[in-house]
């Protein structure tokens, strides 16, 4: 069994794309648009114009799967109740990825060092995703 991030940005999902794939080296494994869809949806469940939009999309990052989409395409992202935690193998790498993932958004706790790791802090990204980015305790010794 598995449990994974499903993230909805609601038209802003291929510029998502685009920002983890530099801010994180992600790959895309896979992206379906909503015209590529074998099974049109049912009317009044795509907006007009979204056929460019993405239905469906998988990333990696790391050992990780990260799925995405478009969602309803209504343009107000609503993210909350929830963080993605980015384990990192050093220090210097969690400084950079910290880094690009506030690259347009916000830090809610500066990155340092604390009891439980050489460098952790939180950041919300451009598009309301909450990072917590974490250095393996290793790192620091």
């Amino acid at each position: 069994m598995q449990v994974q991030s499903y993230l909805i940005f609601e038209g802003r999902c291929e510029e998502a794309i685009a920002f983890y794939r530099k801010a994180l080296g992600a790959e895309v494994v896979m992206l379906m648009r909503f015209k590529e869809n074998p099974d049109p949806p049912p009317p009044g469940m795509v907006p007009p114009g979204s056929e460019d939009k993405v239905m469906h999309a998988e990333l990696r990052i790391g050992d990780t799967t990260v799925m995405l989409s478009d969602g309803m395409c209504t343009g107000a992202t609503k993210f909350g109740g929830f963080m993605l935690s980015l384990s990192v193998a050093d220090e210097a790498e969690a400084d950079r990825r910290f880094a690009a993932l506030g690259d347009g958004g916000r830090v809610e706790m500066a990155l340092g060092k604390t009891f439980f790791s050489p460098r952790f802090g939180m950041v919300t990204d451009r598009f309301g995703v909450t990072w917590a980015v974490i250095a393996h305790p290793e790192a620091g010794r």
